[in-house]
């Protein structure tokens, strides 16, 4: 798999990000779960991405987790990092249109980060769609840029120094 990098192929500047959206399993996460015995999920997430998280936040980029579903422990990350979260949408490309006419934001100006199949529609609208190294082939083949870490091993921490040092 050939990894690129779209800051070296062309200039962007966080100027033209208008908003960064995340998928949540995959990206936060290594898309797997637990669940215990009383059916109670949970899951890792890497505290790099916090970071991450905070470096964004820092350069008052809007920030938003949209996940197809609805799931406590999306709601409780989300909110530790100051996440603004839409959760329970299968059509993720109708939420994020939604989205973006809200807040007056042009999908060309959205970096979407998201790893698999049901990523794609919403991936295929926005300016900068962004993938880890693990997604799906069909998310690598449209990602402007595929990072070097995988889904849940510090994805967001990467983008975030990558687009801040741009």
């Amino acid at each position: 798999m050939k990894l690129f990098n779209f800051f070296d192929r062309q200039k962007i500047s966080l100027k033209n990000i208008q908003a960064i959206i995340f998928d949540f399993d995959g990206i936060f996460t290594d898309n797997k779960v637990t669940v215990d015995e009383d059916g109670k999920e949970s899951v890792i997430c890497n505290r790099a991405d916090g970071l991450g998280i905070k470096m964004l936040h820092v350069k008052a980029i809007p920030l938003l987790v949209l996940s197809t579903e609805t799931n406590p422990v999306v709601a409780k990350r989300a909110q530790k990092l100051a996440l603004n979260v839409i959760q329970g949408k299968e059509d993720k490309k109708d939420a994020l249109l939604f989205y973006c006419k809200e807040k007056g934001i042009a999908p060309q100006n959205v970096m979407y980060v998201g790893n698999d199949v049901n990523d794609y529609d919403v991936m295929s609208i926005v300016g900068y769609p962004v993938a880890p190294k693990d997604a799906h082939p069909k998310i690598r083949r449209i990602a402007k840029l595929i990072l070097h870490k995988k889904g849940g091993e510090g994805v967001i921490k990467e983008l975030a120094e990558n687009l801040i040092k741009s």
